[in-house]
């Protein structure tokens, strides 16, 4: 199947790329052919996010958006900021010693899997073609190496990757230009990086891992619009925050991002995130409760400093698959929209260019995106915020929090320092018996769960018997290596219980992937210390059905 352009992945970036092309190719009275091709099994099935939503990008994309019924029904009325000194006391910290770009004044608090449903309606309104349940597992090239697509992955292949009665070869879906919006360390974008070496004199990517629940409160709790956000306890090994946000219908959204730079192996990040739950600050709006949704998600923090270079022969990254996430605000929806909006200007002129001619599509890199992109106020944000994160590494939550306060505060991002982090997050892991262990308190299963009832809330599934999409580079390594350095921690930072050391019959103890468990948080990927696992898309439509997040 061919294309003008094909977009892979259904999320922010990638519609708002959709959306604004069609937009384009309507005033110059030209027929695109655009399609998006989405892994989850509809819109939104994947998407997670906290989400306080800033509407900048929005507003630009469709102004009448309102009118349009965006689901933004929840102003941000009130913004808590506390520091918690230790499992029982917390701080509220004024707002005027709190950077300002965690002040969030005219945002809304919504469920960007909706946002995304709504988007994704607005784009086929708009002539876009969306195809759910398909996932790109491959870049197709040219012959002179410029990207020429994607290949969606074959259906219906058994463990050992040999065809069912079900077989379904994959399809080449070809395009003059190919957008990769896959979101955080996607699958593809990393292969196009290393390919077309676009992360040459950056600082290496850094990650943290970002959970989520949705909670029905007692109504007489409920403060709708009320945001809050912590730092300090329960992560004392490690860096980050906490959120709980007051929506719609009764429901609080509660969470907890990792910095996956922390060193010790026996640090779980899931168990951090229900041992937080207890804490009074949060207990008391959820004592009483029903939990029903649960998901994790990888998100990119490097921010301006780890930027790749966003553009090659065929086609460009744009959103989390780049990593145009603003740290400082601990938002990525708004840039990654703006991302794609800039990516459609510069695909409409290429594409105007080629159409011109008559011709088939030049293999050319869209220098103009590079251009427009430095000329945006997204460059402009990422760049006042390029201190945040290596700051908080270097000098910690406390000290780092107050220089961001000042930074942000008093000189706009502006302060005459260039911090930067080079050491890439996995290499940060100590050995096991170096590290202090961690006595994580049984959950109660009143505030806190275990992993494998959350998996469940998270609605995963994955066609059974398909070859497993978490590869190892070496099959001896998680024995011979990480568990004898490091206590394999891939037991400990896994969100779903994929990974685990088994005896069999015989008592040798075995590396066991529960590959069926996995919410495609790509953590692993990330964090592994002997970086000897490789996410890769499984079957389309598998992984978590996420209905609100």
């Amino acid at each position: 199947m061919e294309f003008d352009v094909v977009i892979v992945g259904a999320g922010p970036a990638g519609l708002s790329t959709a959306c604004r092309l069609m937009q384009l190719a309507q005033k110059q009275e030209q027929d695109l052919m655009v399609c998006v091709v989405e892994k989850g099994s509809e819109v939104g099935a994947h998407i997670l996010s906290g989400a306080v939503f800033e509407t900048r990008a929005l507003d630009e994309l469709f102004p009448d958006w309102r009118e349009k019924g965006a689901p933004l029904n929840t102003p941000v009325i009130q913004d808590d900021i506390y520091w918690l000194n230790n499992e029982n006391k917390g701080t509220k910290i004024p707002a005027f010693m709190t950077p300002k770009t965690m002040h969030n004044e005219g945002n809304y608090i919504t469920s960007m899997g909706n946002m995304c449903r709504w988007l994704a309606e607005q784009a086929e309104q708009l002539g876009v073609e969306i195809f759910p349940g398909f996932a790109a597992s491959e870049v197709l090239y040219n012959q002179d190496g410029s990207v020429a697509g994607v290949i969606t992955g074959d259906m219906g292949l058994d463990e050992n990757s040999e065809p069912k009665d079900s077989y379904m070869p994959g399809m080449e879906l070809k395009a003059k230009y190919t957008v990769f919006a896959e979101g955080c360390r996607g699958h593809l974008g990393k292969q196009l990086i290393e390919k077309f070496d676009l992360d040459q004199g950056k600082s290496p990517q850094h990650y943290g891992i970002g959970f989520k629940e949705i909670w029905d409160i007692d109504p007489a709790k409920h403060q709708e619009g009320l945001v809050v956000h912590t730092a300090g306890w329960p992560i004392t090994d490690a860096t980050g925050g906490s959120y709980l946000y007051h929506g719609e219908n009764n429901q609080v959204l509660v969470g907890l991002i990792v910095d996956l730079n922390y060193s010790n192996p026996h640090l779980s990040p899931f168990d951090e995130f229900q041992r937080l739950k207890h804490h009074p600050v949060f207990k008391q709006y959820l004592e009483g409760g029903k939990r029903v949704s649960y998901g994790a998600r990888a998100i990119a923090k490097g921010g301006f400093n780890s930027l790749p270079k966003m553009t090659f022969p065929g086609g460009l990254l744009v959103g989390c698959d780049a990593g145009t996430l603003n740290f400082a605000k601990i938002k990525g929806n708004h840039t990654a929209m703006k991302s794609g909006l800039i990516a459609a200007e510069a695909l409409m002129e290429a594409l105007m260019e080629v159409l011109s001619k008559d011709d088939a599509a030049e293999s050319q890199d869209l220098t103009a995106f590079t251009e427009k992109f430095k000329d945006s106020w997204l460059h402009d944000e990422l760049f006042r915020s390029r201190n945040f994160g290596p700051v908080l590494h270097k000098l910690g939550t406390f000290i780092g929090g107050a220089y961001n306060t000042v930074d942000q505060n008093w000189f706009n991002g502006g302060l005459p320092f260039h911090f930067k982090d080079e050491v890439a997050d996995h290499s940060l892991m100590k050995l096991a018996d170096e590290a202090n262990e961690i006595d994580y308190p049984k959950p109660d299963g009143v505030l806190s769960f275990d992993k494998l009832s959350s998996v469940f809330l998270s609605n995963t599934n994955h066609e059974e018997g398909q070859p497993c999409h978490l590869k190892l580079k070496d099959k001896a390594i998680p024995l011979t290596v990480n568990l004898t350095k490091y206590n394999e921690p891939a037991k400990q930072y896994c969100p779903a219980g994929v990974y685990e050391i088994v005896e069999n019959e015989a008592g040798e103890q075995q590396f066991q992937i529960n590959s069926q468990n996995c919410i495609h948080c790509k953590t692993c990927d990330i964090k592994d210390p002997s970086q000897n696992i490789t996410w890769v898309v499984p079957e389309g439509a598998g992984g978590p059905n996420y209905p609100n997040m």
